[in-house]
This record gives C-alpha cells, sequence and structure tokens, in this order.
C-alpha cells in the first residue's frame, strides 16, 4: 500500500522516514519529494508497504504523531492523475519576447 505523508520536518531524509515506518512493519520504499531546483525537502513523502496490515497499523500509529516539532499527516495515497502537458501551443506565455541579455544556454 502506499501511503502520502505530510507535514514532514525539512531535515527530515530519507532513511529517517523509513525508519520511523519500519517500526510498524516491512517497507518497500520511503521517499521524501524535493525541490528541482534547490534539492530542499517539500515537507512531504511517500512510503510503501507491502502489507496492507502493515500499512493500517502504520497510519494508526503515526497520523498526527509528532515528529521535529509537527504533526504527520498520514493517509493512503491516492493514483497520480494524468495532467496536460505544461507548455501548450499557442500558449500566451509562449509568445513573449526573450528578456535582453539573457540567454537559456547561460543559466546559473
Amino acid at each position: 500500500m502506499n501511503l502520502y505523508v505530510s507535514n514532514l520536518p525539512y531535515s527530515l531524509t530519507d532513511e529517517d522516514l523509513r525508519i520511523e515506518f519500519a517500526a510498524h512493519g516491512e517497507v518497500s520504499s520511503a521517499r521524501l519529494v524535493k525541490d528541482r531546483e534547490t534539492g530542499r525537502s517539500r515537507g512531504f513523502g511517500f512510503v510503501d508497504m507491502p502489507l496492507e496490515a502493515d500499512a493500517l497499523a502504520a497510519i494508526n500509529a503515526l497520523n498526527g504523531k509528532e515528529v521535529g516539532g509537527r504533526a504527520l499527516r498520514v493517509i493512503e495515497a491516492r493514483p497520480r492523475e494524468e495532467r496536460p502537458p505544461r507548455k501548450h501551443e499557442g500558449d500566451s506565455r509562449s509568445k513573449r519576447e526573450p528578456r535582453e541579455g539573457w540567454s537559456r544556454d547561460k543559466r546559473s
């Protein structure tokens, strides 16, 4: 069962998350979602537990538990929804003129 965990402390690591849930059963994976640009945790993540009974026990034990000064929220993850591509043909944002002195090839 895939679990969604939110309100995580930003200092928490993937391994810390795994350890919290491993106390309630086998953990297949534990992953924090990180900001693409900074690499910093976004404060939520996903934990996959193969046995439903273990996952339900983890939800009951950890939902509302304070970790690092924050009360965790643990629920069953919903399936990811299909989203349209971010940029559409004819999108007004794609018609902007490039900023003077700026080039995509010169990212810092």
